[in-house]
C-alpha cells in the first residue's frame, strides 16, 4: 500500500490525474478542496482557513491506510507544514510516501483551465486566475524525491505515475 500526494496549483490537472490513477491502482482519492468547501457550506469557521480540511483528510487517509487501501491525497500542498502532515502520517504508519507534483507548463493553457473552472463553479471556493497567481507566489518549492508531471506536455501520464506509485 502507498500514500500518494498529488500536489500543485489549482487548475493544473491534479484531480483529473488523481482520479485516472486511482482507477488503475485502485486507490481512494481524498481531495482536500472537497472537505474544505463542505466545511464552509456548513459554516464551520476556523482561525486558519483550510487547516481543518487538511486535518480531516489526514485522519481519513489514516483510516484507509490502516485497512490496507492505497490512498491518493489531492491537495495544493503549497507549504512545508502541509507537506509535513503526509510525511508524518507515512512515517507513523510505516507506508511509502510518493509525491506527484502536477504542473501545467503553459501559462496560457493553465489560465484557460482556471477561468473555465471559475466560470462553471458550483461554490465560492473555486479560485480565479488572480487568486491562482497569488497562490503561485506563496508556493514553496518542493525539496526531495517526487515525480513531476506536466499535464500540458504529457500525452499519457497515467502509466508512468502508476509505475512510480507501485
Amino acid at each position: 500500500m502507498v500514500l500518494a500526494v498529488f500536489a500543485g496549483l489549482p487548475g493544473v490537472g491534479k484531480s483529473t490525474l488523481a482520479a485516472r490513477v486511482a482507477a488503475e491502482l485502485p486507490a481512494a482519492v481524498l481531495p482536500v478542496d472537497t472537505v474544505d468547501f463542505t466545511l464552509q457550506r456548513y459554516d464551520v469557521a476556523e482561525a486558519r482557513p483550510g487547516y481543518a480540511a487538511y486535518g480531516v483528510v489526514a485522519a481519513l487517509a489514516e483510516v484507509q491506510l490502516r485497512i490496507g487501501h492505497h490512498v491518493i491525497i489531492d491537495a495544493v500542498n503549497p507549504v512545508r507544514s502541509a507537506r509535513d502532515l503526509w510525511v508524518d502520517l507515512a512515517d507513523r504508519l510505516r507506508v511509502p510516501l510518493r509525491v506527484v507534483e502536477v504542473v501545467c507548463g503553459d501559462d496560457a493553457e493553465h489560465r484557460r483551465r482556471v477561468e473555465a473552472r471559475y466560470a462553471a463553479r458550483d461554490h465560492d471556493g473555486v479560485p480565479d486566475w488572480v487568486r491562482v497567481l497569488e497562490r503561485r507566489s506563496e508556493y514553496e518549492p518542493y525539496l526531495g524525491p517526487r515525480l513531476v508531471v506536466d499535464t500540458h506536455l504529457a500525452t499519457e501520464p497515467v502509466p508512468p505515475v502508476v509505475a512510480y506509485l507501485s
